[in-house]
């Protein structure tokens, strides 16, 4: 097949993205596919839409993320006019071209629903959930109120908006400060005292006019993939320093993954019959991980759900999926096979 693996875009999580691009890439050549890798926000400025890219798809050399997110204001000068806000040119004319566009995307450019959307009207297939489960999950606030309707278990929030007047006291400490719609934990801050709030707060308003607010909730940070309706085995999260930041998820040995996690049989069952009652109540497909915290007295706490998750080389669903006989290859040829069906 003729695949566009899209990557990239003008996200915090650009580099991750690129990252798992590359090796999506590179597998489904391996596989026998023509796959080339795009860059959503850069595009094809100098591809006359004649010259056939896919008959001269090669492997990519490995993509390695730095240690912190790219300068995007220097991505937007770099860029030269004449394109739309987040699609480079001849992304859509190529990717009408492919047999299904492979989504190595992260971060609000392919995960928000919008870049979904705008390919279902274009009649353009895709890899991953459609428009509206990507919305609900993309925003942390509409996550939370589902979760919350429906019994599912989640630290309380509060949701906070850029120039709306709140008093700091008001919220709890210790707590957790995140972008309501960001995502790789960039922007993320623990809160411990109240002399922590103030940057807290400024930072996560750097990123987005709305943020959350969470209370802390001390637990062992888990995740659960789930493939086609399938749970799979949950993973914990073991950062050598600090939580489970951008450095520390992609810098590789800064952080201690155990698949499956060390857990008892009944709170894994929990924890994946959880991670599925959260993709079908969000409206995904096809594949997505669930995070969760699990106390010392048992209890889950759900934090979110990913719909298009990390494929880089320290990536959890892939570990996820290989404990139940899954290469790497195989797990991208499923998502594949998945979402030519739904």
């Amino acid at each position: 097949m003729k695949i566009v693996v899209l990557a990239g875009g003008l996200s915090p999580e650009r580099d991750v993205s690129f990252s798992s691009g590359t090796m999506a890439a590179n597998a489904l050549l391996s596989l026998g596919h023509q796959s080339i890798l795009v860059d959503l926000f850069f595009g094809l400025p100098e591809w006359d839409g004649k010259t056939d890219l896919f008959a001269d798809a090669a492997p990519l050399p490995p993509f390695r993320v730095s240690e912190s997110e790219p300068d995007l204001d220097a991505l937007r000068r770099s860029r030269k006019a004449g394109y739309n806000d987040y699609i480079g040119l001849n992304v859509p004319e190529l990717c009408d071209q492919a047999d299904i566009v492979y989504m190595a995307l992260h971060g609000d450019c392919g995960e928000n629903g919008e870049l979904q959307a705008f390919f279902d009207a274009r009649g353009i297939r895709y890899t991953g959930s459609g428009a509206k489960g990507c919305r609900n999950a993309m925003d942390k606030w509409i996550s939370k109120q589902m979760f919350e309707a429906a019994g599912i278990l989640t630290p309380r929030g509060r949701l906070l908006q850029a120039g709306d007047p709140f008093d700091p006291d008001s919220l709890p400490v210790p707590c957790v400060v995140k972008p309501c719609n960001g995502g790789s934990s960039i922007g993320v801050s623990i809160v411990h005292d109240r002399s922590e709030l103030y940057d807290a707060l400024k930072l996560a308003f750097s990123m987005e006019n709305t943020i959350l607010v969470e209370e802390y909730i001390k637990g062992r940070e888990l995740s659960c993939g789930v493939l086609g309706e399938t749970a799979l085995p949950p993973i914990e999260i073991i950062p050598l320093h600090g939580f489970y930041d951008y450095k520390n998820k992609y810098q590789a040995g800064a952080a201690r993954e155990v698949t499956p996690a060390e857990i008892d049989p009944e709170a894994t069952e929990r924890i994946q019959k959880t991670a599925l009652d959260v993709f079908r109540l969000l409206g995904l497909s096809v594949y997505g991980r669930i995070d969760f915290l699990l106390t010392a007295q048992g209890e889950a706490y759900c934090l979110e759900a990913n719909t298009l998750p990390g494929m880089t080389p320290t990536s959890l669903l892939p570990q996820e999926a290989a404990v139940v006989g899954y290469s790497y290859e195989r797990l991208c040829d499923t998502i594949i096979a998945l979402s030519l069906d739904k």
